[in-house]
């Protein structure tokens, strides 16, 4: 066969074979009357299925390719074959390889990206940090950013959180956002956020900086967690803070502590006692699900360096620089001067560039 596809190509085509096999498994279960009696297997087994129909296609395409080009190449090297012929085969050749070539690194894409692809739904998580009330202002700013970046794509947002300061920012949001693509973009927000500018107490035009920070969750849905309620600790107790005797009436402040992680949840929004133990519910999940998929991560790049950053709020990953209207993201050196239309949820060219080089950085480490 024509030689189109490199060593680090053939390992992707063993792992994509490893992976049709299990796409064929899936198959089978899913026309298993036993298995499509069962509402919770079978739509388990069904979604699991349906991410992988994109790439396994890809992947059956390359190896269609890859048997036309051998049957090219074979047709070149009969030393039967007549001139004429031998003048198609090579146009064949040529063509094939080309369309091998863009096929397979459509498939190696897919491969490196599709789990991020397929999650719909995160919890944001924005919280003041140094800086007082100037922080608390840039917290609202970078909820308002996300917030237009979310509409922009058309995905859904939930508010879930709001503790306010005293001058109108926030000390601490959390919200849901939900449509196709969303952990894909907003993944890599997790970390340090740093603001340089003048604030509008500052009567001697003095640049201030001051920080917020940002921790990005993936939101399962249930089949891809169970937490037995046998492992979290619920205590409820009266809401505190802005509402009104209205709020303080009943019980309806939840607190969750999941036993196993330490991991606590408190949650009292909400007048119902019921709302406030949903949501509450909703954000343990995903925090105890991204506690997991960071320990699975951790063991399968203890050998190298995390590509793009953890997310971890201690990291600094971006500063916004309003004097110069300048955005810097310190992870991939990326420096935009656009910082007024960024600001106003136009995230769309350092959302791509993060992107980009994550995929990149995977690529090189199958």
């Amino acid at each position: 066969m024509a030689e189109v596809l490199s060593s680090t190509d053939e390992k992707i085509l063993a792992k994509l074979t490893e992976l049709a096999v299990r796409y064929d498994e899936l198959e089978s279960q899913m026309n298993d009357p036993a298995v499509a009696s069962d509402p919770n297997q079978i739509v388990k087994i069904a979604r699991e299925h349906g991410q992988m129909k994109e790439l396994i296609g890809r992947y059956r395409q390359v190896e269609d390719l890859r048997q036309q080009l051998d049957d090219a190449q074979s047709m070149l090297d009969d030393p039967e074959t007549d001139t004429e012929m031998k003048d198609l085969a090579r146009e064949e050749i040529e063509s094939l390889a080309s369309q091998c070539s863009e096929v397979m690194n459509a498939a190696k894409e897919s491969l490196v990206m599709s789990d991020d692809a397929h999650v719909g739904s995160v919890i944001l998580e924005i919280r003041a940090g140094t800086g007082g009330d100037e922080a608390a202002l840039f917290a609202g700013n970078l909820y308002e950013m996300y917030n237009r970046f979310a509409e922009k794509r058309g995905w859904k947002i939930e508010p879930m959180s709001f503790s306010g300061s005293e001058m109108g920012g926030y000390k601490e949001i959390i919200i849901t956002v939900k449509g196709d693509g969303a952990w894909q973009a907003l993944g890599y927000e997790g970390g340090g956020h740093r603001v340089q500018r003048v604030p509008e107490t500052e009567s001697q035009g003095r640049v201030h900086t001051s920080a917020a920070t940002v921790a990005v969750l993936p939101e399962p849905e249930n089949v891809e967690i169970d937490i037995p309620e046998s492992d979290v600790e619920e205590h409820v107790a009266r809401s505190s803070g802005p509402g009104g005797q209205s709020v303080n009436k009943t019980s309806s402040a939840i607190k969750l502590l999941h036993k196993p992680t330490g991991i606590t949840v408190s949650m009292q929004d909400e007048k119902s006692q019921h709302k406030n133990r949903s949501k509450a519910w909703r954000i343990l999940r995903s925090r105890v699900y991204d506690r997991f998929e960071q320990e699975k991560r951790a063991e399968r790049d203890s050998t190298r360096k995390n590509m793009i950053g953890s997310g971890d709020r201690s990291q600094r990953i971006r500063t916004y620089n309003f004097p110069q209207n300048r955005l810097t993201d310190h992870r991939i050196n990326l420096t935009l001067y656009s910082l007024d239309k960024i600001i106003m949820g136009d995230l769309d060219e350092v959302s791509a560039a993060l992107i980009d080089y994550d995929k990149q950085q995977r690529l090189e480490n199958i």
